[in-house]
């Protein structure tokens, strides 16, 4: 009889990190479809389901990242060259790219913001999800992301807008040890009385 893991789901989770590092193989098929959704699992007021994820692997990505240099040329025409090249070389040689679609109703009493934050709920599950299955990532954005020509692209007309890419692939290197706040300086208890201070507001100023 195999033995039961001693990792639980939650040490996963705590051992998540983002990297751009990433090689082939990627999720496909059923578990590329549990990835996402993951995603659909976010919380979603008013139940409208905003998330619009758009997949972009193999020829596709040189492709896609034509675009992707010609919005960050016209949002950002100042930009140097090599800022340029590093976007192309990013979007063409990731194994994997998920853009993360807004499909937004500005009209419906849910206000935008918490139809937005569904979304990067969404966008954070996926990381996750991503993680627990043996994969990595990292959330990109930029000026570029707000270019209507490349929205286009991904299907988003206005109103709809864009979070960003998640980059995805497996992991070049074993992920390192990040060093993350402690917890105890961003978490208080109210006592009912007076209001409360944070350790980390005090590190801040």
């Amino acid at each position: 009889m195999a033995q039961a893991s001693s990792v639980s789901p939650l040490d996963v989770l705590l051992e998540r990190s983002s990297t751009g590092d990433l090689v082939a193989p990627v999720p496909q098929g059923e578990v590329l479809a549990r990835i996402l959704s993951a995603g659909l699992r976010a919380p979603d007021h008013g139940h409208l389901c905003p998330w619009r994820y758009v997949v972009i692997a193999g020829d596709a990505r040189p492709a896609f990242a034509g675009h992707v240099v010609a919005a960050v040329a016209r949002q950002e025409p100042d930009a140097p060259e090599k800022k340029r090249e590093k976007r192309r070389r990013r979007f063409s040689e990731t194994p994997m790219v998920i853009a993360l679609g807004m499909h937004l109703r500005p009209e419906h009493k849910v206000p935008v913001m918490e139809q937005e934050m569904a979304v990067a709920a969404g966008a954070m599950n996926v990381l996750n999800a991503l993680h627990m299955e043996g994969f990595g990532g990292v959330w990109i954005s930029g000026r570029f992301c707000e270019d209507r020509s490349l929205l286009s692209q991904l299907g988003l007309e206005a109103p709809h807008r864009l979070a960003g890419f998640l980059l995805v692939g497996t992991p070049e290197k074993p992920e390192r040890a990040h060093v993350r706040p402690d917890v105890g300086d961003h978490v208080a208890f109210w006592d009912g009385q007076t209001p409360v201070t944070f350790g980390a507001d005090g590190r801040q100023r």
